[in-house]
């Protein structure tokens, strides 16, 4: 293929851009609940999302990629034209992380996916008609993006009001507290532990059955919880607060907690997310190794799920205090154990959804999760005003992600003709 040599170093570059937005933008999100509760500073945000997207995008990531570099056009349609599909995912790569650089600017947590999806339905509709996009296949991911932030509400919801209730307004919320919390840890590490050996060990050729995965995953958890038990018993408590304080000691426990569930979104979003950068840079990948032949379906190198990691922690280090501002303190008031309980009911329904194969937005995801668990507490703790702000982002995210990759397809095409 003419120019392949070139399409490489563009692919590497403007999917290098496009992860970096993801970070700026939804890995800030996924540390917003963490920060924003004040469990974590921004710096240890950053080492825990060094490692756990970078796992999650290695061992998890390559699931959904499929989805998203073939899954929204039929690339059978450019058969005869290989480099429209080069040029097209190269605009669509591009569209997104221009998109995601300005929203990330505003401090407006938009959707990576809601961005890179419009971006290719905006080049398919231009080159090849209506009829080329799969349009079963968006009508489940929009119904996933509708679908999701409720079962994440309800989770959020649910796991709330089991702390109000077991820790909160017990007799003695301290001792619950250091009774119940190591269950709550057993389950933020199963959840991710069970999906990780069961859908996410495909790169590593290591086969485990279903019990195989069971076993393993309730072993780390169990581990886990025993680790959450010793920490617990190592913590100072002031023993003698009145009752108006006696949460202050709760919030504690469930700041140490915070610790596994900014490590299970972490690996939960890079999972997932991940693909939203990978998927397009692979189809130019596998298009310019084969020859130019758009339907090879080769397997997603290890070295571009760890390119795409390195632009995820690189974007959120740079860029992502401003999304962390509006996730972590703007839609409701978040402590340690509000913010947990958002943030296992996101990690849980995105690795679910990544084991699947259903490119999902964790924005929605986590905003859903986060709505949920301050509607447990009434309407009055949310703020309407900034929730209809996000839910205005996220409206004009697919459109504006569509024009401008067919303003980008256009230049790129009229570049190399």
């Amino acid at each position: 293929m003419e120019h392949a040599q070139l399409f490489l170093l563009l692919a590497c570059l403007f999917g290098f851009f496009m992860a970096w937005g993801i970070g700026a933008n939804d890995v800030a999100n996924a540390m917003g609940t963490s920060v924003g509760s004040g469990a974590l500073t921004i710096t240890q945000a950053i080492f825990v999302a060094a490692i756990f997207e970078s796992a999650g995008a290695i061992l998890v990531g390559g699931q959904v990629t499929d989805t998203i570099r073939g899954g929204i056009i039929d690339p059978s349609l450019l058969a005869g034209a290989p480099e429209l599909l080069v040029y097209g995912m190269l605009s669509a790569l591009l569209a997104a992380g221009v998109w995601l650089l300005v929203a990330s600017f505003f401090g407006w947590p938009v959707s990576t996916t809601h961005s890179i999806v419009g971006a290719i339905i905006g080049f398919g509709w231009l080159e090849l008609g209506a009829d080329a996009v799969h349009w079963g296949e968006v009508i489940d991911i929009v119904l996933s993006w509708i679908v999701t932030p409720i079962i994440a509400g309800l989770i959020g919801y649910f796991l709330f009001l089991s702390e109000i209730r077991l820790i909160f307004y017990s007799p003695d919320p301290v001792k619950s507290a250091k009774r119940y919390v190591p269950i709550y840890i057993f389950l933020a590490v199963f959840v991710v532990a069970l999906v990780t050996f069961t859908k996410g060990l495909s790169h590593l050729h290591l086969d485990l059955t279903l019990l195989e995965s069971f076993f393993w995953s309730v072993v780390i958890s169990l581990l886990a919880m025993v680790y959450g038990i010793f920490a617990l018993g190592r913590m100072n408590f002031d023993e003698h607060t009145d009752k108006e304080h006696v949460h202050e000691n709760v919030e504690k426990t469930f700041a140490m907690l915070m610790v596994f569930t900014a490590c299970a979104m972490a690996f939960a979003h890079g999972s997932n997310d991940i693909a939203n950068a990978i998927g397009p840079l692979s189809a130019i990948v596998s298009v310019v190794h084969s020859g130019g032949d758009v339907m090879a379906n080769t397997a997603v190198p290890i070295w571009i799920l760890f390119f795409g990691a390195v632009g995820l922690v690189t974007g959120l280090a740079m860029y992502g205090h401003k999304v962390i501002a509006t996730i972590g303190t703007h839609i409701t008031e978040l402590t340690p154990s509000r913010g947990f309980a958002a943030s296992l009911a996101t990690a849980t329904t995105v690795v679910v959804a990544s084991g699947t194969g259903l490119p999902i937005s964790t924005t929605q995801t986590l905003v859903g999760a986060i709505l949920g668990v301050g509607f447990a507490r009434g309407l009055h703790a949310l703020n309407l005003g900034v929730i209809r702000g996000i839910f205005m982002s996220w409206v004009i995210t697919v459109p504006v992600g569509a024009v401008l990759c067919i303003v980008f397809f256009t230049i790129i095409r009229w570049i190399f003709s």
